[in-house]
Formats: structure tokens, C-alpha cells, sequence
């Protein structure tokens, strides 16, 4: 089976800011919301239904987890869209991975995707953190508009790679972007490189 699409945000400089549209907060995790993480990914991620157990075992469980790097867009007080920050180890201090962006389909068109992956990445600027990651589909082609205008830049991490990009490029009408790709190798250092492209 083919992996998932990598992109990776070189650096952390010049994130812009927050700046949510009108009757819409953010905040991180509170204690019960493994619940609210369950009905939201179940919404935009579709498949099979998740609970709150879900989310223990997936998320909030998991030695990884940075309860203050996991955020809630919410309506009304309602987390309505999340995204976590999260890290492929405990040690990890250098890389930070973008980790189950999702919001629920009544509330798309707000750019919520955005403003808490945007969250995510401030989180680990803030933290000392070097670069960002994270893993996407093909067929996800509003997500990577979103990661490409926040910064992210595709990474192949398998043959047949640079092909479902040119596909996905030719659907966002927007040029080959063979150049920032090869210059993500060269500018970032082997050890950094050794972790976003594994």
C-alpha cells in the first residue's frame, strides 16, 4: 500500500497570526474532551465511528501527548474543529508533526483547518521546536491548499511520489514545484532531513 503524502514547514519563522473569524475561540485540552475529539474527526475524517476510548487510546493516552499542544476550534464554546501537536517520540525536541487536522462539516469554509494548524505550528515555535511535519492523501485537496499556503512544502518519501504531486499541483492549478522541493534536502540539516523524510 502506498504511504501517505509528506510535507514538511522547513522553519518556524514568520508564521502570521491568529485571527479567527467572528463567533469562533480557540483553546487547548480540557479534561472530557475525548469526546468532543471522537464526534469531530469522525465528521471530517469519515469511516468508522469514533469514541471517546478512541481517542484515549489514539491520542490522549499516548506517552507523546502535549495536553497544552492540543487544540479546539470552537463555535459557541463547542470544539468544532481540532488539530495536535505531536512529536514521534517522547525525546523529540526538533521536529514537531502536525498530527489529525479536522473539522466538522457544518463548519468548513471558516478556514478552521488553518487557524488550528497554525495553532499547532505557533505551539512549536514557542516550544523551541525546529520544523514541522505532517502526512496527508491525495484526495485531501483543500488540506494541502491549506499546508501549502501555510508554509509546507511536499517531500517525496517513496517512488511514484512525485507523480500524485504533479496530479495534485494540476488540480490546484498551480505550477511544479520541483525547486522548493529539492531545496527543502539542501537547506535543512542531515539530521533534520534523516527525520522528515523516514
Amino acid at each position: 500500500m502506498a504511504r501517505q503524502l509528506r510535507m514538511v514547514r522547513p522553519n518556524l519563522e514568520d508564521l502570521p497570526a491568529l485571527a479567527l473569524p467572528a463567533g469562533y475561540g480557540m483553546r487547548t485540552y480540557q479534561k472530557g474532551d475525548e469526546a468532543h475529539w471522537a464526534r469531530i474527526i469522525s465528521d471530517s475524517f469519515g469511516g468508522r465511528e469514533r469514541t471517546a476510548q478512541d481517542t484515549e487510546n489514539e491520542i490522549t493516552g499516548r506517552d507523546v501527548f502535549i495536553a497544552e499542544g492540543f487544540y479546539f476550534a470552537t463555535h459557541r464554546g463547542v470544539p468544532v474543529g481540532t488539530a495536535c501537536a505531536w512529536r514521534q517520540s517522547v525525546d523529540e525536541k526538533d521536529v514537531g508533526y502536525v498530527h489529525m487536522v479536522g473539522v466538522v462539516a457544518e463548519h468548513t469554509g471558516h478556514k478552521l483547518g488553518k487557524w488550528v494548524s497554525l495553532a499547532v505550528l505557533s505551539y512549536f515555535r514557542d516550544n523551541g521546536f525546529k520544523c514541522s511535519m505532517l502526512d496527508t492523501d491525495d484526495f485531501r485537496i483543500p488540506a494541502v491548499k491549506t499546508y501549502l499556503n501555510l508554509g509546507f512544502i511536499p517531500v517525496y518519501v517513496e517512488e511514484g511520489q512525485p507523480e500524485r504531486w504533479s496530479n495534485i499541483f494540476e488540480k490546484l492549478g498551480i505550477p511544479s514545484m520541483s525547486a522548493q522541493i529539492l531545496n527543502v534536502k539542501e537547506t535543512l540539516p542531515t539530521e533534520l532531513w534523516t527525520k522528515v523524510s523516514r
